[in-house]
């Protein structure tokens, strides 16, 4: 036999022998997986028992009480001249601290004038309608009164128009400014956190609201809450 007979028959022997050594051999030991990857196996497959009935569990917020309302049973009155178109602003305030202090009461009322000046506005009407009553028919009031007109009211008649309309816009004017008081005063529970008539200004939002809020904690300290 030459040699390439030899290597054509002895090329299949081996591999069967081969095959015959490998299927009776033990099967080489399997790597074993990692401490890291054992634990990230673990959690895959099994879920942590503790924590699968609190996700299937609903959540519960916390409600809040009355006590955490800080504006319950406290009250604030703004005092405002309401002739001087401070309206607008008292009810801006108003909704701000609404807002700041859930709970809060809002008062708003009128800031009266003194007494002197409340009269005085209840006479400029009276005094109003007279001047215009003799401009108009003053030769006809000066004789049944039992007496001559005076200088004053040839003058006032010869531009009647003109002394009508003047005397109406200046007693409007001064019955303006007697119902005025020019206030804006503003007490927490009874007690003036800040006053118009001693600054001679507005409260800015951001000042009136620290105000406030300090006299409510200051309550809430004295009550023991």
């Amino acid at each position: 036999m030459d040699r390439t007979q030899i290597l054509l028959v002895g090329l299949p022997i081996f591999l069967f022998f081969s095959d015959i050594i490998n299927l009776f051999a033990p099967p080489p030991d399997s790597p074993k997986p990692t401490h890291q990857h054992q634990h990230h196996h673990h959690h895959s497959i099994q879920p942590n028992p503790q924590s699968q009935p609190h996700l299937q569990q609903p959540l519960e917020f916390p409600k809040q009480s009355g006590i955490g309302l800080i504006g319950v049973g406290n009250t604030v009155n703004i005092d405002f001249c309401t002739s001087c178109s401070y309206k607008g602003t008292a009810v801006t305030d108003k909704n701000m601290l609404e807002s700041a202090f859930p709970g809060i009461n809002v008062v708003l009322a009128n800031y009266p004038p003194p007494l002197p000046k409340r009269i005085l506005s209840k006479v400029i009407p009276v005094a109003q309608t007279g001047i215009i009553a003799i401009i108009v028919a003053g030769e006809h009031i000066f004789p049944r009164l039992g007496m001559a007109p005076p200088p004053w009211y040839y003058s006032l008649h010869a531009n009647k128009f003109r002394s009508i309309a003047s005397t109406w816009l200046l007693a409007n004017f001064l019955q303006s400014f007697l119902q005025s008081s020019g206030a804006f005063e503003v007490y927490c529970n009874g007690e003036l956190v800040f006053s118009k008539l001693k600054e001679n200004r507005f409260p800015g939002e951001i000042e009136l609201r620290e105000l406030v809020g300090r006299r409510l904690v200051d309550t809430r300290y004295v009550n023991g809450i």
